[in-house]
């Protein structure tokens, strides 16, 4: 019953473009297209809009998962929209998927484009490539926005655990469908056998950034959904590492975290990166007055 339900659920968010054909099509409409050559990688990436820099980076599989969101977020903004390793429209190399690495190739992304610092939003795998950004490269980071995040690999049900040390053994079952559906007739290139080999690679090893969050001082975002793949008790422990959720803020405010949670009601890890709620709490939060981070 297990992998039944795992191999439903993992089609499904493999290839949600299938039914939200109008909301990915949004996505898919902007010319504006580049390559830039860094840390060894053909990254591509998309510019939307105009304004600030927010480099946004997509979930496991999907390059743009994000649907109608990206078009609300550039209309105060720069998107920046980039193809992971191996995604969409950039190459896969020999390099394994790693978090840390990809986020050694987004900084070197915020270099390439002389940034100097840019804000910084993933969803999902995407989330955990953004908070290693951070992590590793924290001067190019201005503020961080991580949508379904865990800071440990136990953050997630222990049946999405499951199914993610599955994910790499069942890759042949999962890429040929992928690759008649209408995201992968949108990236024909994608060898879509391998990156499910390489995603399940990344996913099943355990991981523990408790330690590295707790020293974080960017300014951050938390967002998940109120039915994620996240336990709810890891997004309040994930939340307090960062200073949130330490005592009442006081009749003014004052005594708040600078960091946020927020927690979409109606919503699953499937759909929250499409939720129109999505667009409107993020850029709330980017649009509030820096502070710093104590």
């Amino acid at each position: 019953m297990l992998r039944r339900d795992f191999l439903k659920t993992a089609i499904a968010a493999a290839v949600l473009t299938a039914v939200r054909p109008a909301l990915a099509k949004k996505a898919l409409t902007m010319p504006n297209e580049h390559f830039a050559d860094v840390n060894g990688q053909h990254l591509f990436y998309r510019v939307h809009g105009v304004g600030k820099p927010l480099i946004l980076l997509h979930g496991g599989i999907d390059p743009d998962c994000f649907g109608g969101n990206l078009a609300e977020l550039a209309k105060s903004r720069q998107v920046i929209a980039v193809h992971l390793q191996a995604h969409g429209r950039t190459p896969d190399t020999d390099r394994p998927l790693r978090s840390e690495t990809m986020g050694d190739d987004i900084a070197a992304l915020i270099g390439h484009l002389n940034l100097s610092k840019a804000d910084v939003m993933g969803y999902s795998l995407g989330s955990s490539v953004a908070l290693q950004t951070a992590i590793r490269h924290p001067d190019a980071v201005d503020r961080l926005v991580l949508v379904s995040a865990a800071m440990r690999q136990d953050g997630f049900y222990p049946e999405v655990v499951t199914a993610f040390k599955q994910l790499e053994a069942n890759a042949v079952t999962f890429g040929p469908g992928v690759k008649a559906s209408p995201l992968g007739k949108a990236y024909p290139d994608v060898d879509w056998t391998n990156l499910f080999r390489k995603v399940g690679d990344l996913t099943k090893r355990p991981f523990d950034r408790s330690a590295d969050v707790a020293k974080l001082r960017v300014r951050t975002l938390l967002v998940f959904a109120d039915a994620d793949a996240i336990r709810p008790e890891h997004m309040v422990e994930f939340w307090k590492a960062l200073g949130g959720g330490q005592r009442d803020a006081g009749i003014d405010g004052s005594l708040r975290s600078a960091n946020e949670l927020a927690i979409l009601p109606g919503t699953t890890h499937y759909t929250l990166a499409v939720e129109p709620m999505l667009s409107e709490v993020v850029e709330r939060f980017l649009r509030t007055a820096s502070k710093a981070v104590g």
